[in-house]
């Protein structure tokens, strides 16, 4: 009788074994496959899966914030180095954000290379090399910043103006397109897609081209296009009578540079626009030149124009509103507000409603503003200091930006938005110029030139993101190019041009940590974990346009090191 009994006990230890280890396999399967599940539907949901980083900014709103607290203020300072990844080129640099989804890490770097990772090792999986025309003059480099995933595929843009889906468990070549002949247009995508239900969106180059700038939409699993808005309307469609009657419209500019948001409730992608050509000689483009300088908010389904915010009508000073849209609800007086937040080049943010358009406020985030003199409660610019032709105008802050496109973060725990500033000038000068299809458009001169309260500088900082008030400041020798993360543990990451990834206390702006990667810093850091320990991930490589001027306002930075690598880091683990 007990023999019996043993024996269906051993019977059913059996069993339950062989059941955990098919169940073990089964997850690993799924680990390994598991893009075939990353849907529009999971994508919208992203913020209940903190142990990834599936897009971009890490979710549809733009925050580059991570719930995970695992890492936090008070123990941060015993991060260590667990692995890293070298691209094999240095040329271009590393300007990208990682992705990680459900253990993998994928990674573009430049010259639209492709790499899949264990995101706990850092072993490689596999490599896609893209390969481009020998001949090919890459417009606005051969960085790129990013890439997306979903539907069991990697997407991305190419130096010659191609989207191209690769299968995401064999780096396979599935679908590639081409959006536009990139000796035509003068431009290129080198700013991360991101998808939307079925739909993989993409922006593009080429603001400083006599070029008209497009957002355009394809199909993710086909590659079909599905629809295209055009930032500068033709003839007969809305915003036409804001530009000439000339041809100059063709060559208007209007660049998508970079990445979108996206709310879910509303089906609408924000977007924001560059700025029109030719750069600083806005005499050849009579009118408010629709829809440069504005964010637009696009139908996801229709690629429709909803609404329209133009934050710098006809602009002189080349202030892209490219930036990130940044998506909150925010409360006020017993009311949830359903606001947008956007930092512009021009040194200040825009804050607006995301449902109707209309302007909110706006607050500047460098300290010397010369271009305008103010903006009034309803949003129009005070005083506007354009450049003439043959005539030095001092310009603060410089086409340079009060800050570059690396982006900002907001915490929902500190209800803070965290940005960087650069303080420099420039005497612009216009010159005429003749608009040729492709080509550079510009029509001026530049030189930088320190801000008249003192030298060059920069600094990193903590603001309310509706009122702008300025919670805490940290002083930079040179501009932060890196973009920021902040976490649930109340921790904020950022690099900089010499090689140092930092922490910050995200309530104080406290230093408590940082690391010499070897290159200075100019993607973007994420945070994820695997099997419930928390990595921080940071690209480290100089380079893009911004970084190759730089010696000419910094001499030393010709001898910035370069590179091109990922450096994850995590707490020990227990023994």
């Amino acid at each position: 009788m007990i023999d019996s009994r043993q024996s269906q006990l051993k019977r059913v230890s059996l069993v339950a074994i062989a059941l955990v280890v098919t169940l073990a396999a089964c997850d690993q399967a799924r680990a390994q496959d598991v893009n075939s599940e990353l849907t529009g539907e999971r994508l919208v949901n992203a913020r209940k899966e903190p142990q990834n980083w599936a897009t971009y900014f890490g979710a549809y709103d733009a925050w580059r914030y991570s719930s995970l607290d695992q890492i936090r203020a008070d123990n941060v300072k015993n991060l260590v180095s667990v692995w890293a990844f070298q691209t094999g080129k240095v040329e271009g640099g590393l300007n990208a954000t990682p992705l990680v989804v459900d253990g993998i890490m994928y990674l573009i770097a430049s010259e639209n290379r492709v790499f899949a990772l264990n995101a706990e090792t850092g072993e490689r999986l596999w490599t896609y090399n893209y390969k481009f025309p020998r001949d090919l003059i890459t417009p606005y480099g051969k960085f790129n910043r990013g890439l997306a995933v979903g539907y069991g595929l990697v997407f991305f843009g190419t130096m010659d103006n191609h989207v191209v889906a690769l299968n995401a468990s064999t780096g396979k070549e599935v679908w590639n397109v081409e959006v536009e002949d990139v000796k035509k247009c003068g431009c290129n995508i080198n700013g991360a897609p991101f998808i939307v239900k079925d739909k993989v969106i993409v922006g593009g180059t080429g603001g400083d081209s006599a070029h008209r700038g497009y957002i355009s939409a394809f199909n993710a699993k086909t590659g079909r296009l599905a629809w295209r808005f055009y930032t500068i309307p033709g003839p007969g469609e809305p915003g036409h009578e804001t530009w000439p009657e000339t041809e100059i419209w063709k060559y208007g500019g209007g660049s998508t540079w970079l990445t979108g948001s996206y709310d879910p409730a509303q089906n609408l992608i924000f977007w924001g626009i560059g700025n029109p050509s030719s750069d600083f000689n806005n005499s050849v483009r009579p009118g408010l030149n629709l829809y440069t300088d504005c964010i637009v908010a696009i139908d996801a389904d229709t690629g429709k124009l909803k609404w329209y915010y133009q934050e710098i009508p006809h602009d002189a000073w080349d202030f892209d509103s490219a930036y990130e849209p940044v998506l909150m609800d925010i409360t006020r007086n017993g009311k949830t507000e359903k606001l947008l937040v956007h930092p512009n080049k021009s040194g200040f943010v825009w804050v607006l409603d995301r449902v109707t358009g209309k302007f909110v406020n706006a607050w500047p985030y460098v300290d010397t503003i010369t271009w305008v003199k103010s903006i009034d409660k309803d949003g129009a610019l005070i005083g506007r200091n354009e450049p003439e032709v043959g005539k030095q105008s001092l310009i603060c802050p410089n086409w340079g930006g009060g800050r570059s496109w690396n982006h900002s973060s907001y915490s929902p725990r500190t209800g803070l938005l965290y940005n960087d500033g650069i303080e420099w000038c420039a005497n612009v000068t216009v010159i005429p110029q003749e608009a040729r299809e492709g080509r550079p458009f510009v029509g001026g001169n530049v030189d930088i030139k320190p801000p008249p309260d003192g030298n060059i500088r920069a600094h990193l900082d903590a603001f309310d993101p509706v009122t702008g008030q300025k919670k805490w400041s940290v002083p930079f020798k040179y501009p932060i190019l890196s973009s920021l993360l902040v976490t649930g543990g109340d921790v904020l990451f950022t690099g900089d041009v010499e090689g140092h990834f930092l922490a910050f206390d995200a309530k104080t702006g406290k230093q408590l940590w940082s690391f010499n990667t070897g290159s200075g810093h100019r993607g973007g850091p994420i945070t994820y974990s695997v099997r419930g320990r928390q990595y921080v991930a940071v690209p480290s490589g100089l380079g893009s346009i911004f970084v190759s001027g730089m010696p000419a306002t910094w001499p030393e930075a010709a001898n910035f090191q370069t590179g091109s690598a990922v450096f994850v880091f995590a707490l020990p683990e227990r023994k």
